[in-house]
């Protein structure tokens, strides 16, 4: 089998589901941890910091930093100071974890004639904030999306996810946005980046073959489909972008790449 020189981690689904650690999943991270392969958990989450995120693993019992996470704010931040520089006006509708990454990259959060609308999940969205967001790109912004995902899981089921918001935004303002998050290659590219390692040696993991294993395939880079989250084995004979490999869980892939 081949080797991978580094993981790409998808969280919900993949290594917990809500607040409860997928079986495997704390075992495979330590496999990775000591043996010293290169790792990041890799989500659309654009609510929650790093930190948070990572918190939120250690609650769980397994081993995170914050160094080792990387979201879709992270990557809408990166991607926009490629093309901007600090000081741009943008318009924010998100919350903690977008607002953070783009006051660390130098950017001005405001209302006043902003450049770009960065669109992330945004709990408190209102018809104002859609009126401010609309106006600014019929004025000349750029829409930026975190991701277009269209529903969250959530313990009382499926609520609207960021896709929602943006298509609000989109309709309202006649602007197909630039999207960050996977399935897009923009996060995929950026991530690597982070992680040090080359596509052909990089494995993308995930259990959504709409968001992770289409990701991988835009991307060029293997996918591993663990059958612990969204998608079946059967939903994946169907699929027109086949996962590389399939496992029911991490547990069932690290046995197989142990010597």
């Amino acid at each position: 089998m081949k080797t991978y020189r580094g993981y790409l981690l998808d969280l919900d689904g993949t290594v917990y589901r809500g607040k409860e650690v997928i079986p495997g999943a704390a075992e495979f991270i330590r496999h990775l941890r000591e043996n010293n392969v290169p790792y990041l958990f890799l989500t659309n989450n654009s609510a929650a910091t790093a930190g948070q995120v990572a918190e939120r693993l250690q609650a769980m019992g397994i081993a995170a930093s914050a160094d080792e996470v990387y979201t879709s704010a992270m990557a809408a931040a990166h991607y926009l100071a490629e093309h901007a520089s600090p000081g741009t006006p943008v318009y924010a509708i998100g919350e903690e974890g977008l607002r953070a990454e783009l006051t660390r990259h130098g950017f001005v959060l405001t209302e006043e004639a902003p450049r770009y609308v960065i669109v992330g999940i945004d709990r408190a969205f209102t018809y104002e904030k859609l009126t401010v967001a609309a106006r600014a790109i019929r004025a000349g912004a750029t829409l930026i999306a975190t991701n277009r995902d269209a529903a969250l899981p959530s313990e009382n089921g499926l609520s609207p996810g960021n896709g929602s918001l943006v298509a609000a935004v989109s309709v309202a303002s006649g602007q197909e946005p630039v999207v960050i998050g996977k399935p897009e290659p923009i996060i995929v590219r950026l991530a690597l980046e982070k992680l040090g390692t080359v596509a052909e040696e990089t494995l993308l993991v995930g259990d959504n073959l709409f968001t992770d294993i289409d990701a991988g395939a835009r991307s060029g880079i293997d996918t591993l489909h663990v059958l612990t989250g969204f998608s079946s084995a059967e939903d994946a004979l169907n699929h027109p972008n086949r996962p590389t490999h399939t496992a029911a869980d991490l547990s069932e892939w690290l046995r197989r790449i142990s010597p």
